[in-house]
């Protein structure tokens, strides 16, 4: 297969009040034929997200919204292109776009398309059916600040198990009160 498939760099800029530095990104291949739609869902769990149910919009650098529009209710910004039929084949090499999940927490992303394409072959032995991503780095913050299971923001943090990793079941040789011989 040629090199056909777009290669989008994707930093995680900004989201629950707060601007991230140095920003977290991935990049993510993706075919020209497939959705706006198909993207996000990639960049959502690119970026460990698990409570989908958040509207999301692209904004493209001539200022076109691009979002799945029968999530809007007939609400959707004037001129937003449904993201469920809206072909990544929009996209030129270089081209910049914003995506923002969740329109209250308003988690923002730069997106950047690589210069050049990619084969989809050379890089994963197949041809995945939706957008994935082959390189990431940084930290990703939690979708809703949380730091541990539990967290309400205002209690303190649960204190660390004094022998490192005895609070776990002794499953592998390293865990456990006991560590196994």
């Amino acid at each position: 297969m040629a090199r056909t498939w777009l290669s989008i760099r994707v930093e995680l800029v900004s989201g629950h009040g707060a601007d991230l530095w140095p920003r977290p990104g991935r990049i993510l291949a993706a075919a020209r034929t497939h959705s706006f739609a198909q993207l996000a869902e990639a960049i959502d769990r690119s970026f460990a997200r698990w409570d989908l149910a958040h509207l999301h919009m692209f904004t493209l650098a001539d200022g076109t919204g691009v979002s799945p529009l029968d999530w809007w209710d007939g609400e959707a910004p004037d001129g937003t292109l449904d993201g469920h039929t809206a072909k990544l084949s929009r996209l030129q090499a270089g081209e910049q776009f914003a995506y923002v999940f969740d329109m209250g927490d308003d988690w923002a992303h730069l997106c950047t398309v690589g210069d050049k394409r990619i084969d989809p072959l050379e890089e994963f032995g197949e041809t995945p059916g939706s957008p994935v991503p082959y390189w990431g780095w940084g930290s990703l913050p939690d979708q809703y600040g949380r730091r541990w299971d539990g967290d309400d923001g205002e209690s303190p943090m649960p204190k660390r198990p004094a022998r490192g990793l005895s609070d776990l079941p002794p499953i592998l040789p390293w865990w456990g009160d006991r560590r196994r011989s």
